[in-house]
């Protein structure tokens, strides 16, 4: 590996600049085997209505790109273009690095240095302020899931996580990168995924390469954009990769095929920590019988209504 370019930390941002700059600073904090072997290439999507921030002097290498059409995935392949970086960590704006994210991924890559091996990081939301009852029951299997998976053993590609996830530049172009046309944003990283499990593409949990989150998040914002943005990307999704279950479409007609819930537990969700015994369980039982039904129905209406006919 050379000096500089060991890899490349690949942010795809669209017109939050407090949050970029703070992003950066984080990963100015990086330590241990991080230090001198990592670059930085913001990716600019296309659709920014803001002229580029400053970037500041940084202990690393930084520079921007501009995608050529809107969407994640264009931007993200902006920024894989403008390296040489055989890694290519694909971060997101709003996951803020701890300390040892960088050297985490290096050191995990170094152990699999196979051009069919992946990094996958840990994402948590940040300590304080705490997360939101529905945050937390997002990451019930949601928006991310990191429950099932064991440290250092190899997780099943569907998740890979963009916000934190890290591949061999390689394979990313041997599939030929993100599809900018079908999956713009949203189902982009497992539509990725997928095609480089063809490929042989495996997947490695590195927990000690933990970022934080640092977006509040609230079910109305759920309702009323992106689980539409969800239903009709994981239907064409579907459509591409019938291997694949409808995992969303069927957790959601099962909850609204479920007798409606009575909102206890919304009520104490906030106040009861899942692990409590007896209590802590039947609380987020009703909880997440209450969140999905909540979103059943927008999110069934969006499936009706999407297209399903995916260009190859």
């Amino acid at each position: 590996m050379s000096h500089r370019s060991d890899l490349a930390i690949v942010i795809p941002t669209l017109d939050r600049p407090g949050l970029l700059a703070r992003a950066l600073e984080h990963l100015d904090r990086q330590r241990g085997e991080a230090v001198g072997r990592f670059e930085v290439v913001i990716a600019r999507d296309a659709a920014s209505t803001r002229p580029p921030s400053p970037l500041g002097p940084h202990p690393y290498p930084v520079r921007s790109v501009d995608a050529e059409r809107p969407g994640a995935s264009a931007a993200r392949n902006a920024g894989l273009r403008a390296t040489e970086a055989r890694l290519v960590l694909f971060l997101g704006d709003d996951a803020f690095a701890t300390g040892e994210l960088v050297s985490a991924h290096l050191n995990a890559h170094d152990r699999h240095p196979e051009a069919e091996a992946g990094v996958l990081g840990l994402v948590r939301w940040p300590r304080w302020p705490p997360p939101t009852a529905f945050m937390r029951w997002l990451d019930r299997g949601i928006q991310f899931d990191y429950s099932p998976l064991v440290p250092g053993a190899v997780a099943p590609w569907w998740h890979f996580y963009t916000a934190n996830a890290s591949v061999k530049r390689e394979l990313v172009e041997r599939v030929d990168g993100f599809d900018e046309q079908c999956f713009p944003f949203m189902y982009e990283d497992l539509d990725l995924a997928a095609r480089m499990s063809d490929h042989g593409f495996r997947l490695h949990y590195e927990p000690a390469a933990l970022a934080r989150h640092v977006h509040r998040q609230g079910i109305t914002q759920w309702r009323e954009g992106r689980v539409q943005l969800i239903a009709a990307a994981e239907r064409r999704f579907c459509a591409r990769h019938p291997q694949a279950l409808p995992y969303f479409h069927d957790l959601f007609l099962a909850a609204r095929e479920h007798p409606p819930a009575r909102g206890r537990g919304a009520r104490l969700a906030p106040l009861v920590p899942q692990r409590t015994p007896w209590l802590g369980p039947r609380v987020w039982a009703s909880f997440d019988m209450c969140s999905r039904q909540a979103l059943a129905g927008p999110f069934l209406e969006a499936w009706d209504a999407a297209e399903t006919q995916v260009p190859t």
